[in-house]
């Protein structure tokens, strides 16, 4: 079944990031709608995907994940303002039957993502 899902790992820790609040947009010549929301459980994942079955559909998105928030909750000390707040990762579904997942690794000053399985 076609899903678009993500997790966070928190780098700095070296563990999942729990309680990232997370949101999905869909992208289009006029701008971004949001299209779900999610918070990362204890394992850094939504207790479901993003989107599942016919809501993937072909086209722009953007992945918003306030990682700021996160690591002023866990107690590390950032500047103000912090050099990593709050990541969007702009990537496309060509695919409507596919599978995609897109993973957010992160510490108060560098991320990375990828497409994973």
């Amino acid at each position: 079944m076609a899903r678009l899902s993500t997790h966070v790992l928190d780098t700095m820790h070296g563990r999942p990031a729990g309680d990232v609040a997370i949101e999905l947009h869909a992208i289009d010549a006029a701008g971004a709608c949001l299209v779900a929301a999610a918070r990362t459980d204890a394992d850094g994942r939504t207790d479901r995907p993003l989107l599942e079955g016919a809501a993937v559909k072909r086209g722009r998105y953007r992945l918003v994940f306030r990682v700021g928030d996160y690591f002023r909750a866990a107690g590390v000390a950032l500047p103000d303002p912090p050099f990593v707040d709050v990541v969007s990762v702009d990537f496309g579904i060509a695919d409507d039957g596919g599978t995609y997942h897109v993973p957010l690794l992160c510490s108060p000053w560098a991320y990375s993502t990828y497409r994973g399985s």
